[in-house]
């Protein structure tokens, strides 16, 4: 359903997982409980959506089999969003070994290159069994993508991604995130595939949070 930060402490580092089918029925819907299908979260995490706006996370990891296997189904996910939701990706790092691929994604964002590659990082690692678990093994696959490495090298290196990573950290912190995927509502509910039955199920949660938070302050 989701992978547990206990699990993390049990993998070899830089091992590349390997890739799961996400089978799991849709779980039949029924309204969301506090403690049981989600947890509020207390104090509050921090948001950065602009005023006006519900801030909605997704924690992730790349080498996680199954934010892998329920990628697909979130770009379609996420354009059915309200229009109020300012939605955004927040690589986790339960260790120092994950450091490099939350340095990947963010130098991806910066570049502009999410929408062309997040999918294609996890094919790497799960679909072709790559291992990018090192910065040298990433920026060599992301030159065969096409991408410029002096400008790559120079972001991923740079003070300002290390600055984002150290955000996510807090941040994933803050919220409690105990397994990925994971979601996380206006800084105030999380979610995720073992508390909701299935990750398929989370993401159903996760609407009802987000209608949750514009009816309560």
């Amino acid at each position: 359903m989701n992978m547990k930060r206990r699990d993390f402490s049990q993998m070899v580092a830089g091992a590349t997982l390997a890739s799961t089918v996400w089978s799991e029925a849709h779980a039949q819907w029924a309204p969301p409980t506090p403690g049981k299908d989600y947890q509020v979260v207390e104090p509050r995490a921090p948001v950065e959506a602009p005023v006006g706006k519900i801030d909605v996370v997704e924690f992730f990891w790349y080498n996680c089999p199954h934010c892998s296997a329920i990628e697909p189904e979130m770009p379609g996910w996420i354009k059915k969003l309200p229009k109020d939701v300012a939605f955004r990706r927040v690589p986790v790092a339960f260790n120092d070994t994950f450091a490099p691929q939350q340095r990947l994604f963010y130098v991806l964002e910066a570049m502009g290159l999410v929408e062309k590659l997040h999918a294609k990082v996890f094919n790497a690692i799960h679909a072709e069994k790559q291992n990018l678990a090192r910065g040298d093994a990433i920026v060599e696959w992301v030159v065969k993508q096409g991408v410029d490495r002096t400008k790559f090298e120079a972001l991923y290196n740079s003070a300002a991604i290390a600055t984002k990573s150290t955000r996510a950290a807090t941040l994933q912190n803050a919220y409690k995130v105990e397994g990925v995927p994971a979601i996380g509502v206006a800084g105030r509910f999380y979610t995720d595939g073992s508390m909701a039955g299935s990750m398929e199920r989370a993401l159903q949660v996760g609407i009802a949070l987000i209608a949750e938070s514009r009816r309560t302050p």
